[in-house]
């Protein structure tokens, strides 16, 4: 595909510089921007645990690349291009269409084991426990 975008960081002009992020793609409804959720953890001092916290992250998406919905997605910090958007999308990691592919192939490989003859447990015979009234 022919790539004319100018702010595309392959083939047109745009410098990248700073932070390299990888996220999902978890909307893609704007003209050449989407929303890059990425999923990370903070360690919370006082508890000496760690909760999940996410961001999301407007980039924008060059014809060339062009990550729909579901796809991971490398992103990194260039000039800003609107009001809110300072990232550009550098690569496709992977796609939705690769994923359900792997697990197609794993649910295979899942049905290949079971066709192997199992052995069958004996099974003990429980006894039940009777109620007692206290009263």
């Amino acid at each position: 595909m022919e790539c004319n975008d100018v702010n595309c960081p392959e083939h047109g002009t745009l410098a990248t510089r700073g932070m390299v992020l990888e996220g999902t793609v978890v909307s893609a409804k704007m003209q050449k921007t989407l929303i890059v959720q990425r999923d990370y953890y903070i360690k919370v001092k006082k508890y000496q645990r760690y909760r999940r916290s996410r961001s999301r992250i407007p980039a924008h998406n060059p014809p060339c690349i062009n990550a729909k919905e579901g796809d991971k997605v490398r992103i990194m910090e260039c000039r800003k291009l609107g009001r809110t958007v300072n990232f550009v999308v550098v690569e496709k990691l992977a796609s939705e269409e690769t994923k359900s592919k792997d697990k197609k192939e794993a649910k295979h490989d899942e049905n290949r084991l079971e066709e192997e003859p199992k052995q069958e447990k004996k099974v003990k015979p429980t006894k039940k426990k009777s109620k007692v009234n206290n009263g």
